[in-house]
Order: C-alpha cells, then sequence, then structure tokens
C-alpha cells in the first residue's frame, strides 16, 4: 500500500467551476503493484476512497491520515467517503465531513446528479470522460440512440453539442429518472426521450423511432438478467442494421477485464460485416493499465448499408 500513500502526496483535485470531476489515483490499472484493489475519485467537494477487498481498520486509518494530510497542505476542506466491496458485498460510511444533497458535479461544462452513499454505481462513470465528450463532438444534427443509457450521460453531452433528438432506453427506471433530471440541470429541455424498457424486447418501438445517425452501447458487462457480454453482445449486434443510417456513426463500448478488444472486434466482424472500424476511443491517461485489454474498450465504428469488402 506504500506506493498509494505516496501517490495520494500529489493529488490536487481540480476545483474548476466547468470541471471538477476525476479518478485522482487508479490502483485497478496495475500501474501501483500491491495496490490493485484501491482507487480515489474526486466529486467535488468530496473525495471518494474505493476498497475492492476488505481491509484492516488499521490500513483505513493510515489512508485516512494521509488524506488529511495532504488536503491540509492543499489547503482544502476535507470530505470522505469510503467504501469497499468484497464477497458481492458493499459498504459505504462517512470518514469526514460531509456530501452534499443533491451532489451535482461538473464535467466539461456539463452537470451531473451523484450519489456517493448508496449503491456501487455513483452517477457518473469517470473513466467514460472521453467518450461523453467525443459524442458531444459527433453529434451536432443527428438522431442519436443510447442503448444503456443509465443516468444518461451520452444523452446530456449529445443535446449540449448540438443532437437534433436523443432516444434513451434502460430498464432501469431510477437511473433514467436521475437522467431526467440531468438534462434539467444542463437546460436541456427538449429533444431526449427516455423508455424505461428491456432493449431486447423493444427493438421494434427502437425501428419505429429511428432511424439513427450514431447509436451508443455502453452495456454492462457481467449483468444476470440484463446484460452478459459473452452471450448477449451479438444478440444486440444483429438488430444494428435495421436501426441505422447509411454512414451512421456507432460506439461500441466493453469494461470487462477478462474480455479483449479483440473478443468485440471478432463478434462485429462476423454478426455486422456492413460496420467498418475506425478508431479505438483513449481512455483518460489516469486509466492507464498494465495491460490495455483489461481497461475499458471504446471502438468507433461506420455502417455502411452495403457491406464492405477489402481491396
Amino acid at each position: 500500500m506504500q506506493l498509494f500513500l505516496e501517490a495520494i502526496d500529489a493529488i490536487n483535485p481540480c476545483t474548476q467551476t466547468a470541471h471538477n470531476v476525476e479518478r485522482l489515483i487508479h490502483g485497478r490499472g496495475g500501474m501501483l503493484p500491491e495496490c490493485e484493489h484501491l482507487c480515489l475519485d474526486w466529486f467535488a467537494p468530496v473525495l471518494l476512497l474505493t476498497s475492492f477487498k476488505t481491509i484492516d481498520a488499521d490500513s483505513v486509518d493510515l489512508l485516512q491520515q494521509r488524506i488529511v494530510a495532504r488536503f491540509a497542505a492543499l489547503r482544502l476542506p476535507l470530505n470522505l467517503v469510503y467504501q469497499y466491496r468484497a464477497g458481492g458485498q458493499t459498504h459505504t460510511e462517512l470518514l469526514a465531513g460531509d456530501v452534499p444533497e443533491p451532489h451535482v458535479v461538473t464535467e466539461h461544462g456539463r452537470k451531473f446528479h451523484v450519489h456517493l452513499l448508496r449503491g456501487q454505481n455513483h452517477g457518473l462513470f469517470l473513466d467514460m470522460s472521453n467518450g461523453r465528450q467525443w459524442v458531444a463532438g459527433h453529434a451536432k444534427y443527428k438522431k442519436v440512440l443510447n442503448l444503456f443509457a443509465y443516468t444518461c450521460g451520452f444523452s446530456v453531452a449529445a443535446l449540449s453539442g448540438g443532437a437534433d433528438e436523443v432516444v434513451n432506453i434502460d430498464m432501469a427506471k431510477g437511473a433514467l429518472a436521475t437522467g431526467k433530471q440531468n438534462h434539467q440541470l444542463n437546460d436541456l429541455g427538449a429533444g431526449a426521450r427516455f423508455l424505461g424498457h428491456d432493449i431486447f424486447k423493444s427493438w421494434g418501438k427502437l425501428r419505429k423511432l429511428g432511424p439513427y445517425d450514431l447509436l451508443i452501447a455502453d452495456p454492462p458487462s457481467n449483468q444476470k438478467g440484463s446484460f452478459v457480454a459473452t452471450k448477449d453482445y451479438v444478440r444486440l449486434l444483429r438488430h444494428l442494421p435495421e436501426l441505422l443510417n447509411d454512414g451512421a456513426d456507432v460506439l461500441l463500448c466493453l469494461n470487462a477485464p477478462e474480455l479483449s478488444r479483440a473478443f468485440l472486434m471478432e463478434q462485429v466482424a462476423e454478426t455486422v460485416p456492413q460496420l467498418s472500424f475506425i478508431e479505438q476511443l483513449a481512455n483518460p491517461a489516469v486509466f492507464a493499465d498494465v495491460d490495455a485489454d483489461r481497461a475499458l474498450k471504446v471502438l468507433h465504428y461506420r455502417y455502411h448499408a452495403t457491406e464492405q469488402t477489402s481491396a
């Protein structure tokens, strides 16, 4: 844990009005040996310390002391939440200060509700920051389909970037309700639809609302009853041709450490040969991983109504 403690001494959370949320230390990437279970995130004005295995009280105290010292040096008030996840259990506690309610953070000028004291998913996945920014820059005048929309970060990005319309679909209606609030926070009162349905039972409805110029699929990797990537990604891919305009952009995301980029690319090549690979979006630098295939994969494709053949 020594390397993580030393990394705490160098953190400098961003406090800009337009951007005040980020991962500060990404132990999960393996760049700090023996610290793979630890991460530190900044959701201004709150720090979130996460351990992906149970650690003893003395270790938690040591981490807290180091954080207290660093924030004192920075002359910043400390609000600190600690969460550990082990054996399917999640425990969250407030170690210092308090958490605002509502808690609103800003990423690239866009505002989002987050909730750090309940659940494992806090309302905004920080590793997808570049993906949201890419969507904001490529959505102008487009009709967008946001599959597995969660709290609709992609939708907020698309509409702020000038999209004509976004259709958001997710079976978690509570997450969609937060998504609606996120649109209100950003004065995006028109252009978004919110469908609280199972995607795999809604292809007909999605087809009627289309076709789309930009499609985003950011599914959970292994969530029973919703999506298991090893068997369900191909089921999703089969439906893309009926949803897309010729020349549409497609972002396919995979956040499963055990599944490589090659896994997804092979599924695409076999199932939707009309999709041509354009590029893989880079993750924020702090999410560097000793094995790039373990990190989030965000692949940009372009759809051609007629299958492309190699020269």
